[in-house]
């Protein structure tokens, strides 16, 4: 959802950008909610609120969004949200990994079924796509004033299992046990971060004709319009 990160990761057509905007935004907002539900309210002690809140910085999200998303969780103590993975395939048998937060499994996996089916695909069970990609931790950073050496030299001091140099930005990589540690390691030597996150990286990416290429972009906005999904992980070489 900016910069590299995921909510920003998929490309959209002209004229969707203030619904995505929206959607973001709501998807967030749920995110922000909940982790502020589950644990403190306040950031500094709360890894999981403290992820959300920087998403919806990076994402440009107002302020008083953030705090009314933070007030909310007081107001849905009765309604109780889980994080479920659900893995498919989607076009040309593309893997995909479907991040969701929900409070109504059996109406998120119908939608996810229903929307793949559209396009030709189909929900899977568990570890049948999850085999395709490895489960990192991920830590971007601006290249202004930090050298590639310099990079590798703070990921080499917390611990970081890799560190991969972007033409705009250095990209922190570790294992999605020691992500927390790492990050907290991180922001003692790094003065901004332009994102953070747990994701799915496909171990190696298939390529698809133009057609078939634009079937799949299509699947990925249809499943974004879910509010129920967080994140869309997949391995396609998508140019």
């Amino acid at each position: 959802m900016a910069g590299h990160s995921h909510w920003a990761g998929i490309k959209h057509k002209k004229g969707r950008q203030d619904k995505l905007r929206s959607k973001i935004f709501s998807k967030i907002s749920r995110e922000i909610t909940v982790a502020a539900k589950l644990g403190s309210k306040d950031p500094d002690t709360n890894h999981r609120l403290r992820a959300a809140i920087e998403i919806a910085k990076d994402a440009n999200m107002p302020k008083e969004n953030i705090n009314r998303a933070i007030s909310k969780s007081e107001n849905q103590k009765g309604v109780n949200f889980q994080n479920l993975r659900y893995e498919g395939f989607g076009p040309k048998n593309i893997a995909l990994i479907i991040e969701t937060l929900t409070d109504n499994k059996n109406r998120t996996a119908g939608n996810i079924r229903k929307n793949l089916q559209k396009f030709g695909g189909s929900l899977a069970s568990d570890g049948s796509t999850a085999h395709f990609f490895n489960n990192f931790g991920v830590i971007q950073f601006p290249r202004d004033g930090i050298s590639d050496e310099k990079a590798l030299d703070y990921a080499a001091t917390v611990g970081a299992k890799d560190c991969i140099n972007h033409k705009d930005f250095h990209e922190i990589i570790t294992i999605k046990e020691d992500f927390y540690r790492v990050k907290n390691e991180s922001e003692k030597l790094i003065k901004q971060f332009s994102y953070s996150g747990i994701e799915w990286r496909p171990k190696n990416k298939v390529s698809l004709k133009k057609d078939d290429e634009k079937e799949l972009v299509n699947l990925l906005e249809l499943l974004e319009e879910d509010d129920d999904i967080q994140k869309i992980f997949h391995n396609c070489n998508l140019i």
